[in-house]
């Protein structure tokens, strides 16, 4: 999940920022959407204000219009993955930071998920988590919706990996976690599910732990 902060780039001129107002001299007509200050997503998150303002310059220098739409979303992240196809795992990432379900990304919906993937605590990251794998967003995750995240992972990280993957690969993967979560074997896998099989999973445990000191 770090690799979607560095993708909006933090370099940028210096802009000097009023204590109540983000300073957008810059902003034109083009601008669909802008923040009403830091202090309220200040409060929200688990970010200072200064770090908020590197991240709202990072997000107007690729996303002058203040709000990011699906494509740019894709074309941004595609850039970390030249030798796969990141346009499906990008589009389920998208539909995760959008929580508005209009189809488009403001800054607030972006660094409220950067607040709970970096800052948050292992319960909020598992659910954050969770509610990405949950597609169709009714509550569970299907092993047909594991599937296709998996399989958006691994065409993200192409036939350049080392060892070569197989081809049944994700098959094998998506197995194996669901044996391990599906308690119940039910077929499905609910929140609380979810969130025991992970925190027993001492991989899954250390990579939460990756980019919570990235700021």
């Amino acid at each position: 999940m770090g690799l979607v902060m560095g993708a909006f780039s933090m370099q940028g001129k210096q802009v000097d920022y009023h204590p109540d107002k983000v300073d957008d001299d810059l902003e034109l007509s083009i601008v669909c959407h802008r923040p009403e200050g830091l202090e309220p997503l200040e409060a929200q998150t688990n970010f200072n204000k200064k770090e908020l303002q590197v991240l709202y310059r990072g997000f107007k220098n690729e996303c002058p219009s203040g709000v990011v739409n699906e494509e740019t979303f894709k074309q941004i992240y595609s850039q970390f993955f030249p030798h796969g196809d990141a346009s499906t795992y990008a589009h389920y990432l998208f539909n995760a930071f959008d929580t508005s379900h209009n189809g488009s990304i403001k800054f607030e919906d972006f660094v409220m998920a950067l607040s709970i993937l970096l800052r948050g605590t292992t319960t909020e990251k598992l659910q954050w988590t969770f509610n990405l794998y949950d597609i169709n967003r009714d509550g569970y995750i299907t092993k047909e919706e594991m599937t296709d995240i998996v399989k958006a992972i691994y065409d993200m990280m192409g036939r350049f990996t080392y060892p070569a993957l197989k081809t049944d690969a994700p098959k094998q993967h998506v197995d194996a976690f669901f044996q391990k979560m599906d308690r119940n074997r039910d077929g499905v896998v609910t929140l609380d599910e979810f969130i025991l099989a992970c925190q027993e999973d001492e991989n899954i445990m250390r990579s939460l732990q990756l980019f919570e000191n990235v700021i």
